[in-house]
């Protein structure tokens, strides 16, 4: 059919209209086409944000303890997993009412906004969802414009579908500013309330809600009245929405603004840089510290340290440990910082910074010789001048006792005794015992410590130390809850922890170091004691609530003060001194340390009685009341005591022996001059010559054997009549010039078993002197070596062999 003209003038604008219909619907296909090819090739950027976030240390029920800044200077708490409701409430109806409906585009509000713009011909409203601003937030710095825009939508739609509509609204909670340095929710109610997110009201909630829309405008202590105006609305909003009624909006709106950011707490910082250290910076720490506590023992050592700065000591640190769990209470890491300009090492983590012992590691030898059998709990042990190899230990008052039971050498805390049984259990064996138990600082082999290793030759850690002590503890407590055989867990000696929750990683760092309960019970009964003797000699008292197991420890030219204590519940351990190391007169542990761990267990609580006795690992057992070791055969008084098993394989009595004596019992005879009928037999506690010379002047009851009728002597008689003090065999000796520079002199000394001897004294055969009563010689040899000789008037003599290395 031919149309006519007029029909195809008609025919035109309909013709015109469809094409035009077909080019927009061609352009909207395109453009959707367009959009889902960008949807598909677009990938969201995983991780979504990769900022610096600050490192937040918590206690055991959630208080902030501290935090730092991130690494770009701002206060970016790490990401929460959830958001409080009130603040989810209130941010969703100021900036995305819809949010829990849409798929991450509000189309409806995609439209007004591009109507709005394209009236304006700019960017006047930018209908951005939450989702749409999380985005917007992980591309930080990037410009306004449409084709922004539409790569916030694109990426908002796979956000959506990545993620949950509560772990979207905690990104946000997370990342969004809130004013000057401070981002995200936790740490803008820090910075501005003071508590966590979860505790703020409505009124606190609505004013962080409405901060990030435009935070560096509008933000705590600046531009108030607009920020007010900006909250109430928001407040009045969720009245007329019903989420309050019309008194709680009233009483919002009358709550006051907050103003400059607060300082953040700083209750714990030395754990918090150690955390930071282990490599747990940026997160949340949870810890095990108890905020109460931390803060007395922060007072406490605070107080302390003010009285001990007056002697210029300006350094502390002290830490409380759970015993059955090695979770930490309280770590103060130092003395607080006086002044910006503080030049004294407060900073310094003294917890973690290795010391010197001083004494003590003297428990752990006193428990292992014990468990070992080497002695019994009560042994005597020598307490007389004892030279080795140049090494010379002295007691702290420079006294010796002769002889001193285990035990009173462990509570008195003295020197020399322990040496000496250092020497006997060896010290090669105990530098590997002490790694077992968890010494993490022993880094060099046995020999370079030596015989010192028991005297404050070895470096240990607070931390470490105390996390040993809680392993001999747990051993004593764990005795009675372990089923037979098994009495003995291999986890009793471990690290310490800090943290709330302790990773498998954690507790696989056990050691393997073992003593038997009953050894550990007879080292705390001797800890127990808590009179002390200090410096002077007086006898100090330290008032306790509660009974503690207690030891201190003070290092060779008084730079360290330590006290560690225990009980059935906690373990404490404290340290004062100079991080420098700067020696200061009266730093000692008993002074320092001492009182400052007697005030840490008063704010305790009380333990709740003592430590139980394993009787099973404690038999009875025939014991020499006198000398403390097994009863021998010829001991005149015994006891019986529950002894630790291995005091089975102990040295019987040593020092008890059968006296053979006239009847008049004034002389000791033998069957060679004597009649054996009338002879009459007596035990007799007999020392050796040297320890029985000191002995007796600390113990006037004490009385050597009568002497040998003369007619009796023989040579088998007159053994140990002469013994030398110093030198000891095959010593060198350095002499030095005295303070005026004259020549010095060595000091040699002696003992008779007479009392009344005269003692002659030669020198290379060449007689140089004789002494009366107490039998000291001084004189100054050349150098090389030499024989010194000493004779009584009965012909005894005795030789000893020494080189002078000085000339």
């Amino acid at each position: 059919m031919i149309n006519t003209p007029l029909e195809l003038l008609k025919k035109i604008p309909q013709q015109f209209s469809s094409d035009v219909f077909r080019l927009k619907k061609v352009r909207i296909l395109l453009g959707i086409g367009v959009f889902f090819i960008v949807f598909l090739l677009i990938p969201l950027p995983d991780p979504l944000f990769t900022p610096s976030y600050s490192t937040v240390l918590l206690s055991s029920n959630g208080n902030l303890l501290g935090s730092s800044v991130a690494a770009d200077g701002q206060w970016r708490f790490p990401l929460s997993d959830s958001v409080p409701e009130k603040f989810s409430v209130c941010l969703t109806n100021f900036e995305d009412q819809y949010f829990r409906y849409h798929p991450g585009i509000n189309l409806l509000a995609v439209l007004r906004a591009t109507k709005q713009n394209i009236g304006a011909g700019k960017i006047v409203s930018g209908a951005s969802t939450i989702s749409m601003q999380v985005i917007r937030l992980s591309r930080k710095g990037k410009s306004r414009t449409f084709s922004e825009k539409i790569l916030e939508m694109i990426l908002a739609l796979k956000l959506e579908y990545k993620y949950s509509k509560d772990e979207i609204m905690a990104l946000y909670a997370s990342h969004a500013p809130f004013g000057g340095n401070v981002v995200g929710l936790e740490a803008a109610s820090r910075r501005y309330f003071g508590r966590e997110a979860k505790k703020l009201s409505w009124a606190e909630s609505a004013t962080l809600a409405v901060l990030p829309n435009s935070p560096s405008i509008i933000y705590p202590g600046k531009n108030q009245r607009q920020l007010r105006e900006k909250r109430d609305r928001l407040l009045k909003k969720l009245w007329n929405r019903g989420v309050l009624d019309s008194l709680g909006c009233a009483l919002a709106c009358k709550e006051p603004l907050p103003g400059k950011p607060k300082s953040l707490p700083s209750i714990a910082p030395h754990l918090l840089q150690r955390a930071k250290n282990e490599g747990l910076e940026g997160t949340f720490v949870n810890s095990s510290i108890k905020i109460a506590l931390q803060k007395r023992i922060n007072a406490l050592v605070a107080q302390h340290h003010e009285r001990m700065s007056g002697n210029e000591v300006h350094n502390a640190g002290a830490l409380v440990i759970e015993l059955k769990t090695g979770k930490t209470l309280a770590y103060v890491g130092n003395a607080p910082v006086k002044g910006k300009d503080s030049a004294h090492g407060e900073y310094v983590d003294i917890i973690t910074s290795k010391r010197s012992t001083g004494s003590l590691l003297k428990p752990f030898l006193y428990a292992l010789s014990v468990d070992e059998g080497l002695i019994a709990p009560k042994t005597l042990l020598p307490d007389i001048p004892m030279f080795f190899r140049g090494f010379a230990p002295k007691n702290f008052d420079r006294n010796f006792d002769g002889a001193v039971p285990a035990d009173q050498s462990l509570s008195r805390s003295l020197n020399v005794p322990f040496v000496y049984l250092l020497k006997k259990y060896s010290y090669e064996k105990f530098h590997l015992r002490l790694k077992e138990l968890g010494m993490t600082t022993l880094n060099q082999p046995a020999n370079h410590y030596g015989l010192s290793l028991v005297l404050g030759g070895a470096e240990t850690t607070l931390w470490d130390i105390t996390a040993m002590y809680a392993g001999m503890g747990r051993t004593l407590n764990g005795f009675f809850k372990n089923p037979e055989p098994t009495r003995y867990r291999s986890g009793d000696f471990r690290p310490n922890s800090y943290l709330k929750a302790v990773s498998d990683k954690k507790n696989s760092a056990l050691h393997n170091g073992k003593i038997s309960a009953g050894a550990i019970w007879r080292t705390f009964k001797a800890m127990k004691e808590l009179r002390r003797p200090d410096e002077e000699g007086r006898w100090e008292i330290f008032e306790s609530s509660q009974p503690v197991a207690w030891k201190t420890g003070t290092s060779f030219g008084f730079r360290d003060a330590w006290a560690v204590g225990l009980t059935p519940e906690y373990v404490v351990g404290v340290w004062l001194g100079n991080a420098d190391g700067e020696g200061r007169p009266g730093l000692t542990g008993l002074r320092a340390a001492a009182p400052l761990l007697f005030d840490i267990f008063d704010a305790l609580p009380r333990a709740k009685g003592w430590f139980p006795q394993p009787m099973s690992d404690m038999p009875s057992a025939e014991m020499c009341q006198k000398s403390g070791m097994k009863a021998g055969p010829d001991c005149p008084e015994n006891v019986i005591v529950r002894n630790p098993v291995a005091t089975r394989r102990s040295p019987a009595c040593a020092y008890h022996k059968l006296v053979h004596l006239d009847e008049n019992e004034l002389h000791q005879v033998n069957s060679r001059c004597y009649e054996v009928g009338k002879m009459k037999h007596r035990p007799w506690f007999v020392l050796p010559p040297v320890q029985a010379w000191y002995y007796k002047k600390k113990h006037r009851n004490y009385s050597s054997p009568p002497p040998l009728r003369p007619d009796c002597r023989d040579l088998e008689a007159e053994k140990n009549r002469l013994a030398f003090i110093y030198p000891r065999r095959k010593a060198r000796i350095y002499v030095p010039v005295e303070l005026d520079g004259t020549p010095g002199q060595t000091v040699f000394e002696s003992v008779h078993r007479d009392k009344s001897a005269t003692i002659f004294w030669h020198l290379d055969g060449d007689f140089i002197g004789r002494t009366e009563g107490k039998h000291v010689m001084s004189f100054r040899p050349s150098r090389g070596v030499h024989t010194v000789t000493i004779t009584d008037k009965e012909g005894n003599s005795l030789s000893k062999s020494f080189e002078i290395i000085s000339d």
